[in-house]
Formats: structure tokens, C-alpha cells, sequence
């Protein structure tokens, strides 16, 4: 629940909004990103606390803020509406992206820290366009168990003929669905009772429901999608498949997401368990998911089995 006096408490907040994941430099998600380690002098803000962290995302018209402390190495901390989540794929492109801009760098590298662990990240620069990308870590896939899957059917409000086989439980940080549909047009027709899906993902322990559909082809922009991205592009000529997909998180305060790079992942680590993410002479091969039409935000992640990414510009800076 939003609170005004919480909010009246991080005024003069400097905010930067970052749109990563973007598809041929438009849409990608807006995501606030904070530099805690700068704030120091600035109206006694140098510590925030959890309360005001959660303001941030509303405040700017935001689903995620990331809250970025600069070390030894790079601390990340992710939050929504609702509260601290471990990782925020999209989040993590953001603050990379903000990184590199202030470093001033055309290759920045770092490594990162969150609360699901550290890992590195990288960013590169050319013509203006930013592509970053991170190596998430391992996934932990399982099929779903009886009775786990129905619930978050009915909530969806799915026809069964349109569920194509292979739905796991994906996890990084948090678990998730992965749930494949039959059709683009499967996709497309989506409308969750978010209250009955909010019920059933706080039930099963679930971040959220991400929905998928192979496609084949470039997505609607006409493109490969990221096919550029630093560390999860793969070798040139690489494979691609293409997919569509949505993720629906309402459990967390995002009833559906413009992008989701962690669930992204997941399906990559699916894939390439599954020996499909092989290119030409066994190289790895790739996925380039478009997400966020549904919402008129195009966006597009890239992932392989170890690494996942996107394109992102910088927004404006705001004072709260």
C-alpha cells in the first residue's frame, strides 16, 4: 500500500530510469535505478530503509527499482511494490547499463552481488546503443507436481488444447512456471483473473507464470531481437530460436511484466537440457524472446545456457 508520508521521507531522491531490454531502441521496461552509494551527503539519505525502497517503483512509474552500492564490487538490490526480491533480471541490465554511462566506458565489466549470489556482468557500447548482459547462475528445473499446474490454468483461464507439453518449475532465486502454449494467437488471447492467480502462485510458493510459445522468426519488429548482446549472443551465426512470451508475477505487485530476463534464462537452461540450444559445428546456440506487445512495450531479451541480456538505453533523471 502506497504511503504518502513514507514517500514525503525519500524526497529529492535522485532516480535514474533506465529502458532495458529494448527492441530496435524502443520500449523495454523501465526500470529506477538508485545509486545508494552517492547519497551520503544528500538530505541524511545515505541509509534507506526497506519502507522507502518500496516507494521508489510507484513513484516513477515503475514495476522494479534497483538500489545500486559500489565496493569492492557491485552490490544490487531489487524491490517492487511489495518488497526485496533476490534477483531482477531486467533490474540487473538497468544498473549494469547505468554503470557502464557514468564509467564514461565502451567494455565495462564488473561483478555483482546480490542476495542470490554474485556473478559477473558486462557491458558493451557502440553507436550509442548499450547491450549488456550477466551470467545468472545455475537454474534448477523439475516438472510440476500433481496438482500444481491446474490452479495457475484456471487462473489464466487457458483452454487445455492450447497447453503444449513440457511446463516445468523453474528456479533462480525464486521459483517460477515455465507454462509453453501452442500458439502466438494462444498467447495473445491471455487474460488472468490476476486475483485467482495471486492466490494460486502465493499457494504453490510461485514468483509467477511465465507463458511461452516458440514462433521461429523474428519477432513482430521484423529483427533478430539482441542478437548483438554482449555475452549472450553467442559466436556469430550462432543458432536462434525465437519465442514469444508474457510473464505474469501478480504475487509480487506486477501483474504483468514488459520484460522478465531471469525467466528468460530459466528457459534457455530448459532448452539446453533438452539438447536444443546447439548451433552450427556444436556451437551453443541462442533464444531471443519478445515480451511486452500485450502492453504496447516491445522488448526483447537474449539468452544462452549461461548468460542472458538485452539492450538498454538511458531515461531521464528524476528527483522524487
Amino acid at each position: 500500500m502506497f504511503d504518502a508520508t513514507v514517500a514525503a521521507d525519500v524526497s529529492g531522491l535522485p532516480v535514474t530510469l533506465v529502458h532495458a531490454c529494448q527492441r530496435d531502441g524502443r520500449g523495454g521496461s523501465p526500470t529506477a535505478v538508485v545509486d545508494e552509494s552517492a547519497l551520503g551527503g544528500l538530505r541524511g539519505l545515505g541509509s534507506l530503509s526497506d519502507e522507502q525502497r518500496r516507494t521508489v517503483p510507484g513513484l516513477t512509474g515503475a514495476s522494479h527499482a534497483v538500489f545500486v552500492s559500489v565496493g569492492a564490487d557491485v552490490s544490487l538490490r531489487f524491490f517492487t511494490a511489495t518488497g526485496e526480491l533476490p534477483g531482477c533480471g531486467h533490474g540487473t541490465v538497468a544498473a549494469l547499463t547505468f554503470l557502464a554511462a557514468r564509467a564514461g566506458r565502451s567494455d565495462y565489466r564488473a561483478t555483482l552481488r546480490t542476495r542470490g549470489g554474485s556473478f559477473s556482468g558486462r557491458v558493451t557500447r557502440a553507436h550509442g546503443e548499450y547491450e549488456a548482459a550477466f551470467e545468472p547462475g545455475p537454474v534448477t528445473l523439475r516438472e510440476p507436481a500433481p496438482g500444481e499446474l491446474q490452479p495457475v490454468l484456471d487462473a489464466l483461464g487457458i483452454p487445455a488444447d492450447a497447453v503444449a507439453p513440457g511446463g516445468r518449475i523453474a528456479t533462480l532465486g525464486r521459483p517460477r512456471l515455465l507454462l509453453p502454449v501452442t500458439t502466438p494467437t494462444a498467447l495473445a488471447a491471455l487474460a488472468p483473473d490476476f486475483d485467482r492467480l495471486r492466490a494460486a502462485c502465493d499457494r504453490l510458493g510461485l514468483l509467477g507464470c511465465y507463458v511461452h510459445c516458440e514462433t521461429g522468426a523474428p519477432g513482430a519488429s521484423g529483427t533478430s531481437g539482441a542478437s548483438g548482446t554482449s555475452g549472450a549472443s553467442g559466436a556469430s551465426g550462432a543458432a536462434e530460436i525465437r519465442f514469444a512470451a508474457r510473464m505474469f508475477a501478480p504475487s509480487i505487485g506486477v501483474p504483468e511484466d514488459v520484460a522478465n530476463a531471469n525467466s528468460t534464462a530459466c528457459l534457455a537452461a530448459h532448452l539446453a537440457r533438452e539438447g536444443r540450444l546447439v548451433g552450427a559445428g556444436g556451437a551453443g546456440g541462442r533464444i531471443g524472446v519478445d515480451m511486452g506487445d500485450s502492453l504496447g512495450t516491445p522488448s526483447t531479451i537474449t539468452a544462452t545456457a549461461t548468460a542472458v541480456g538485452g539492450a538498454a538505453t538511458l531515461g531521464r533523471r528524476v528527483r522524487l
